[in-house]
């Protein structure tokens, strides 16, 4: 039995964490426990309504007890990148850099001897390092596990999923990334999942730089907009049958719909010139995980049993409870 939850959230983590600072999860279990902790309460707390947002002179009361836990939790977070940045400038000054960079790494060479006006070149390149880790591996984690919490309780989809890897992959050999391309029903998987459970149900805010009117609504300048991502995948006048999950629609009626914001009824990552920067790095690690996993192992509940489906509260739509499954080797051995 596996906690996939937690191992999705160890994986993205690990992948996003050594591609910015060079750091793997077995290099100190300790640590990346704590830097998996500061994140997930990072998008915890940055997706809570507080008494003080709607009535701002009750904020010294700190009702709850949020604000402080927030600002332990920034502080723990610049306390480890600070801690990577430092080890990375003193690899570079007494020459241990084994030849390999990082994110990091790219960011000390580009702002060394940079005029920034005044700004501080540790805080920007803690703070670049930051939005990476946290846009990077958590929105991924939470994908990945309503994927498969869907794929659980929808069993001939993953069947039909596992035969279409056969097809193409055999079971001779794993699934490599340019196999991808045919892979058409797992990428519908995946699109399907994106638009049920968008790992930010509501965008980014935007605002108004003109007057506009919009449904027949004054929208003044300056008016700041945020949209229900969640309640916009799940319209009925768009997608028939809107509740149910049906990758096959992907296939068929809305087989030329793609993710990445060119189609306004699926906006996971957003559209426009503010489009999420990591759509690629998000899509690519998702239909490669799942891939793997699918093709690699069989997988089950205990009695067969449904995956609840209870979404929380928060900035990520993380799923509440964990998911448990069984995981059962179905490739030969040397293969693992």
């Amino acid at each position: 039995m596996v906690e996939m939850k937690q191992w999705f959230a160890d994986l993205t983590l690990n992948v996003v964490v050594r591609m910015v600072a060079g750091k793997s999860g077995g290099d100190n279990e300790e640590k990346a426990r704590r830097c998996q902790k500061a994140f997930r309460n990072f998008f915890k707390y940055l997706g809570l309504f507080l008494v003080s947002d709607a009535l701002p002179f009750l904020r010294w009361l700190d009702l709850g007890g949020h604000e402080k836990a927030m600002k332990e939790t920034a502080k723990e977070m610049d306390c480890l990148v600070g801690g990577w940045l430092e080890e990375h400038r003193r690899k570079r000054d007494s020459g241990e850099s084994n030849g390999e960079q990082d994110f990091m790494d790219v960011m000390l060479s580009t702002l060394e001897d940079t005029d920034l006006a005044g700004y501080d070149v540790d805080v920007i390149n803690k703070a670049t390092c930051l939005v990476l880790i946290s846009g990077g591996a958590d929105t991924t984690a939470v994908m990945l596990t309503w994927a498969l919490s869907l794929l659980m309780n929808n069993r001939h989809v993953l069947k039909k999923a596992q035969e279409e890897l056969d097809i193409h992959i055999g079971k001779e050999r794993q699934v490599d990334e340019t196999d991808i391309r045919k892979l058409v029903y797992l990428q519908a998987i995946v699109k399907e999942t994106l638009r049920l459970y968008p790992a930010g149900p509501l965008s980014g805010p935007r605002e108004f730089t003109e007057d506009c009117i919009i449904g027949g609504y004054q929208v003044s300048k300056g008016t700041r907009l945020t949209l229900n991502l969640w309640k916009l995948q799940r319209d009925p006048t768009i997608w028939p049958e809107p509740l149910e999950f049906q990758p096959e629609r992907f296939v068929t009626s809305h087989k030329d719909v793609d993710v990445k914001g060119q189609h306004f009824e699926l906006i996971p990552f957003g559209a426009g010139r503010r489009v999420c920067p990591g759509t690629s790095f998000g899509v690519q690690m998702l239909h490669l995980v799942l891939a793997r996993l699918l093709h690699g192992f069989e997988l089950s509940t205990p009695s067969n049993e449904l995956i609840d489906m209870t979404e929380s509260a928060g900035l990520t739509n993380l799923k509440v409870t964990p998911l448990e499954v069984l995981v059962t080797p179905r490739l030969s051995p040397n293969l693992y």
